[in-house]
């Protein structure tokens, strides 16, 4: 049975609205709560900088609220508290997201401050030296984890030197060390503009309201350099497994990550191989690789699979932390999980477990604006259509053991895997 019309947000409760600049806004009345929440993206990320300045697009995002043409870093961070209110803004390899909290009558502050920081940023060089001293402590911390060495070292043997998702968007030691104000304040001239901007705002404000508010301050943005949206092609399919090692001295635990190039969220099996990730890797205690590899065998501390699914193909890929003498064996029996997905049929009492999972999980997620404000971001990103939500049962709801299996099939193969591992050198 489909939802009743007005018990998810839909077509008829959510007002899309479209400016001249190509700025979508998207409001949603609840006035269950006092409060409001924003969400949004710009279409700016890693994936325009250059290799020799990786890191730029993150710590230009990061630098927007240190400083800006109607408020200082002080006078941002006095004005957010004296309210109660938050706002952040954040890179990553093919967007700059924002999300803020306030008081619905205090939406007209978080809109003032939200557009002064992206319109009119100031990048103080004071701000700008604490933010890369903070910058540079995180990335060397990052560099005695062995979840993360593992995760680089995957994802830069998964996709070739020139894909955005070679390089971690918040950069490396070298590159974060040379950025100057100057590059900062170059990148976000030629990169930051309104062109298929979202702003998603729910909670007790009207539609009419919000959407007045948010042309008052962004209306006359326009910048004719903004470059157009980067959609790389995905990486060929390994031909065989490549297993790549990362040593960290010290160490006295290995983590894994292995996988393949997934779908994208716009591929049309993405749910079905959603759901045979569920099975793998996720549903109850872990899934299957759960089950075998740390429950049954005791090999692993933690040991799941992920879909992460963009805008363009993230992997599908199985992290795990184990006891270093445990490491092959581990991958070992991890591969075998995966050649039994790629292979067999799910059972019928899986398929309904996690069909039930997924639909029954929904309301659960939008039971506060932050999740309302979330999904309907999602919706507008990949353009799924504001009814998306109504038609989820339905959409789960048809899928069979076989669509499971055909899109296990198509992204991995047990025998052509990329695998990482980081730990001591020994092991």
């Amino acid at each position: 049975m489909s939802a009743p019309i007005d018990s998810f947000p839909n077509s008829r409760n959510i007002v899309r609205e479209v400016l001249p600049n190509g700025l979508v806004v998207l409001v949603y009345e609840n006035f269950t709560a006092q409060s409001v929440v924003l969400t949004g993206s710009l279409t700016v990320g890693s994936s325009l900088e250059s290799a020799v300045q990786s890191g730029l697009a993150a710590m230009t995002a990061d630098a927007l609220t240190r400083g800006s043409a109607s408020y200082d870093f002080a006078a941002i961070s006095e004005a957010l508290e004296s309210v109660g209110a938050d706002l952040d803004v954040n890179g990553s390899t093919f967007t700059s997201s924002f999300s803020g909290k306030a008081l619905g009558e205090d939406l007209p502050l978080l809109l003032d401050i939200l557009g002064d920081v992206l319109r009119h940023p100031t990048f103080p060089e004071n701000e700008v030296e604490r933010l890369r001293g903070e910058t540079l402590t995180g990335l060397n911390y990052r560099q005695q984890d062995t979840r993360y060495r593992a995760a680089r070292a995957f994802y830069e043997t998964l996709y070739p030197e020139g894909h955005p998702y070679h390089l971690s968007a918040r950069g490396t030691l070298e590159t974060v060390a040379r950025l100057s104000v100057d590059d900062l304040r170059a990148f976000h001239r030629r990169c930051y503009g309104p062109r298929e901007m979202i702003l998603v705002i729910t909670g007790a404000v009207k539609a009419d309201e919000a959407i007045q508010a948010v042309r008052q301050r962004f209306d006359d943005w326009f910048n004719p350099d903004q470059p157009p949206r980067v959609r790389p092609q995905n990486p060929a399919p390994a031909q065989a497994t490549r297993r790549v090692q990362v040593a960290i001295p010290g160490k006295t635990q290995s983590d894994i990550m292995l996988g393949a190039v997934g779908p994208s969220r716009l591929d049309a099996d993405y749910h079905a191989a959603q759901l045979a990730n569920s099975i793998l890797g996720q549903f109850g205690m872990m899934g299957r690789i759960g089950g075998k590899v740390r429950e049954e065998l005791g090999l692993a501390y933690y040991a799941y699979s992920q879909i992460e699914g963009g805008v363009t193909a993230l992997p599908w890929n199985v992290s795990a932390g184990v006891d270093p003498e445990n490491v092959d064996l581990a991958i070992e029996k991890i591969t075998d999980e995966i050649r039994r997905i790629t292979r067999e049929l799910v059972s019928d009492d899986e398929l309904a477990d996690n069909k039930s999972f997924f639909i029954g999980r929904l309301p659960l997620q939008l039971e506060a604006n932050e999740g309302i404000a979330s999904m309907i971001r999602n919706i507008e990103t990949f353009d799924l259509g504001l009814d998306y939500l109504l038609g989820y049962r339905d959409i789960v709801g048809v899928l069979t053991r076989e669509d499971l299996l055909k899109a296990a099939q198509h992204y991995l193969n047990p025998e052509s895997l990329v695998v990482a591992v980081a730990g001591p050198p020994d092991a």
